[in-house]
């Protein structure tokens, strides 16, 4: 069993890592555009219904990824892995309606798969330390 406790252990650890750190990077690149220019992946009906430049659409989108990169690394990792779930499935949609760089979808439903399994891991983490303490704190029956 603590073997596949630990490998259990490793990959919520490479989950968390992942769905900490790329958001991060993802987002302060919004600002500078190294990776690509991100607003080629922007559906121009987003900057209808929000009226804003697509560089201003894209820092808040930077910021938001920043702060959901964040939450993973925090002690809120399950809550954060949820909203990275929700925020992939969000951007596949933009890119399926958009009808363009549908590969791209593709890989962000499956990062979406990803952090759900991180979220679902963290719940099951939570649970077994919750039980965990529970046995240590319950009195010890006396012998007879």
């Amino acid at each position: 069993m603590q073997n596949t406790d630990n490998r259990l252990n490793n990959t919520w650890w490479a989950l968390r890592v992942l769905f900490g750190f790329v958001p991060i990077a993802a987002g302060l690149d919004k600002f500078f555009n190294l990776l690509t220019n991100w607003e080629a992946y922007l559906n121009p009906v987003a900057t209808r219904i929000v009226p804003v430049s697509p560089v201003t659409f894209m820092h808040v989108v930077g910021v938001i990824e920043i702060i959901a990169g964040i939450v993973v690394l925090s002690h809120f990792t399950k809550l954060g892995a949820y909203v990275v779930t929700a925020w992939l499935v969000a951007i596949a949609l933009n890119l399926l309606v958009m009808g363009k760089f549908l590969d791209v979808a593709v890989r962000d439903l499956g990062l979406a798969v990803a952090a759900f399994s991180l979220a679902q891991l963290t719940a099951i983490r939570e649970e077994s330390t919750s039980t965990v303490r529970m046995r240590a704190t319950q009195p010890v029956p006396a012998r007879s």
